[in-house]
């Protein structure tokens, strides 16, 4: 039998090693990270690489021109 377990943080994976030890359950660790990028959305992707184009076309304002505009 397998069982998946995503601990939120590293805290929360030391604790559930604790208990699998303590309740003498063998377990595998697989560490695999998680590549943030194809958790979004095909909409998410494509509005980031149209801001990274808009950068790299120099399509930008600065933070001190839009405060301006806001009269801050």
């Amino acid at each position: 039998m397998t069982i998946t377990v995503n601990p939120k943080n590293k805290k929360e994976s030391e604790k559930i090693k604790a208990i699998l030890k303590a309740i003498e359950v063998d377990f595998v660790e697989d560490n695999v990270e998680k590549d943030w990028w194809n958790e979004l959305s095909d909409a998410e992707k494509k509005s980031i690489e149209t801001g990274l184009k808009d950068i790299e076309e120099g399509r930008v304002i600065s933070h001190e021109e839009v405060m301006k505009s806001f009269g801050r």
